[in-house]
C-alpha cells in the first residue's frame, strides 16, 4: 500500500501479480493496516516492521476489548483480564502465527463495540467510528468474518435497545462493503467457480479440537478454547443471568456458542444444507473463520465472572490462569534474507518480467514466498498468491507447471528465479545466492 502511494499510484491496486494475464487487481488486504505497516517498514525495514506489527496486533486486540468492557461497567482488573483472554485466544494466535490478517482484522469488532458504547454516552461521532470499524471488516477482504461479525453487531446493538436506526444503517453499510468486495475481487474468480463441500470437509474442526492443544496438519482446524477459560465464561454467563442483564447474556451467549458450533463444519449435522442455501456461505471453505466472534464473547464473559469477585488480587490470579490455560506454542523463527544477492542483481537489470520456479498454483500458500521476493525487486510476474485468483491466471500457471519454458517470450518473461533445482530454459546466470539463482533469458 505504501509503495503504491510513494509511486503516485492507486494504493488499492496490485500491479505485479498474475501479469500479463489480468489488469492490476484490487487488493483489499491493504485496508486498513497497510497505513500502519507503511511507516513501520520505512523506519525499521521489512522484518523488524513485521515483528512490531505482530506485537501491535496483540496490544490492539487486548486494548480495544478492555476498553469495550470498561464501557460496560466492568472493573478495571476484570476488563484487563478480558482483554488478555481475547488477545491470547489460541485461534487468533494461530492465525497471527501464520501471518493471516484475520488475526488483526478481528480487533475491529472489539473497536466497533467500544465505539458504540462510547457513542451512546458521549459524542455521537463515536457511533460513526463504530460504523467505520464494522465496515472495515469486509472492506479488508475478510468477508467470511463479516458473515458473523455483522449479524453479531446487529444482534448486540438491537438488544442494547438504543440508537437502533443507526445500528441498522451501520450494518447495511457493512453489507454494502461486502458486496463491493464480492463484485470487485470475488466474482468471476476460481473461488466462485471452484468451491466444493469437499474443501469444507477438509478444513472442518472436530469436537476434540475445542479442548486439544495439538496442532492438526491443517492449521485452519485449530480451534482450541482452553480448559479453564470456557468454565470461567460459563460462570460469567450464569452471573449475567442472575444479575438480570438478560440482553447482554443473550448476545454474548449466542455470540460464543454459534461460531463454535459452525466451526465444526461438515461435522455438524445440517451444516451442508446451511452451506448450500445461506447467501455468501457457499463461497467459503474454512468454517472456523467465524471464531473471532466467539473469542471476543468468551473473553467478555470471563471478565464478567471476574468482576463479581471483589477479593484483592483476583484479576492478577485470573490473568496467570489465562496465561497458562491459553498458552500455545505456535510461533517459530523464520529465516528472512532482506538483501538477497540474486534478487539484487535484478534491480539493475533491463526491464522484463520474472518467473519464479517452481511454479505454484495461486491458492497454494507456498506461492506467498514469491510475494516476499517482490518486496525486494518490484517486477511484474506471472505467479501470485490468492484464493481469489482469476481463472485465466490459474489456467496459465497450470500450463507453466507442465512446461515452464514454453511461451515465455509471449509473456515478456526475461528472467527466471530458481528457488530449487529446475530448468534454466537456456538462460545466462546473473547471480546466485544460498537459496535462489537468477537467470536472464535474452
Amino acid at each position: 500500500m505504501g509503495h503504491q502511494i510513494e509511486g503516485g499510484r492507486k494504493p488499492w491496486r496490485d500491479p505485479y501479480s498474475f501479469q500479463p494475464f489480468v489488469e492490476p487487481r484490487v487488493n483489499f488486504a491493504g485496508w486498513p493496516f497497510g497505513a500502519l505497516y507503511w511507516p513501520l517498514q520505512w523506519a525499521f525495514g521489512t522484518v523488524a516492521a513485521w515483528n512490531l506489527f505482530v506485537l501491535i496486533g496483540f496490544v490492539g486486540a487486548g486494548s480495544f476489548a478492555a476498553l469495550w468492557l470498561r464501557e460496560l461497567k466492568v472493573r478495571r482488573g476484570a476488563a484487563l483480564a478480558g482483554g488478555l483472554a481475547f488477545c491470547l485466544a489460541p485461534y487468533l494466535v494461530a492465525q497471527a502465527s501464520a501471518g493471516h490478517l484475520l488475526a488483526w482484522v478481528s480487533m475491529l469488532l472489539a473497536l466497533s463495540l467500544f465505539a458504540w458504547e462510547r457513542g451512546l454516552h458521549h459524542a455521537r461521532g463515536w457511533l460513526a467510528l463504530s460504523a467505520a470499524a464494522l465496515v472495515s471488516i469486509p472492506l479488508s477482504g475478510q468477508v467470511h468474518l463479516a458473515l458473523g461479525a455483522i449479524p453479531f453487531f446487529l444482534l448486540y446493538t438491537l438488544l442494547r435497545g438504543r440508537a437502533r436506526p443507526v445500528a441498522v444503517g451501520a450494518a447495511l453499510l457493512a453489507v454494502g462493503a461486502g458486496l463491493l468486495v464480492y463484485v470487485a475481487a470475488i466474482r468471476g474468480t476460481v473461488s466462485t467457480d471452484g468451491r466444493s463441500f469437499g474443501q469444507v470437509e477438509r478444513y472442518s474442526a472436530g469436537a476434540e479440537s475445542l479442548v486439544s492443544r495439538d496442532v492438526p496438519s491443517e492449521l485452519e482446524r485449530f480451534v482450541f478454547l482452553g480448559w479453564a477459560t470456557p468454565l470461567l465464561a460459563l460462570a460469567g454467563l450464569v452471573l449475567l443471568l442472575a444479575a438480570r442483564r438478560l440482553w447482554l447474556a443473550a448476545a454474548l451467549g449466542l455470540g460464543a456458542l454459534v461460531p463454535v458450533m459452525l466451526a465444526l463444519g461438515a461435522n455438524l449435522p445440517g451444516y451442508e444444507t446451511l452451506w448450500n442455501h445461506l447467501p455468501g456461505l457457499e463461497l467459503t471453505r474454512v468454517p472456523a473463520r467465524l471464531m473471532p466472534v466467539a473469542c471476543l464473547c468468551v473473553a467478555a464473559l470471563v471478565a464478567f465472572a471476574v468482576t463479581r469477585v471483589t477479593w484483592p488480587g483476583t484479576a492478577a490470579i485470573v490473568a496467570i490462569v489465562l496465561l497458562l490455560d491459553l498458552h500455545v506454542d505456535l510461533f517459530e523463527t523464520a529465516p528472512a534474507a532482506e538483501s538477497n544477492r540474486a534478487y539484487a542483481a535484478l534491480r539493475s537489470a533491463p526491464p522484463g518480467r520474472v518467473l519464479e520456479l517452481p511454479v505454484f498454483l495461486p491458492d497454494r500458500q507456498e506461492a506467498s514466498v514469491y510475494l516476499y521476493s517482490t518486496i525486494q525487486v518490484r517486477r511484474e510476474h506471472p505467479s501470485g498468491y490468492s484464493t481469489l485468483a482469476p481463472p485465466e491466471a490459474d489456467r496459465e500457471l497450470r500450463r507453466l507447471q507442465r512446461a515452464p519454458c514454453a511461451g515465455l517470450e509471449a509473456l515478456d518473461v526475461r528472467y527466471l528465479a530458481l528457488h530449487a533445482a529446475g530448468p534454466t530454459c537456456g538462460g545466462r546466470l546473473l547471480a546466485r545466492a544460498a537459496a535462489v539463482s537468477v537467470y536472464a533469458l535474452r
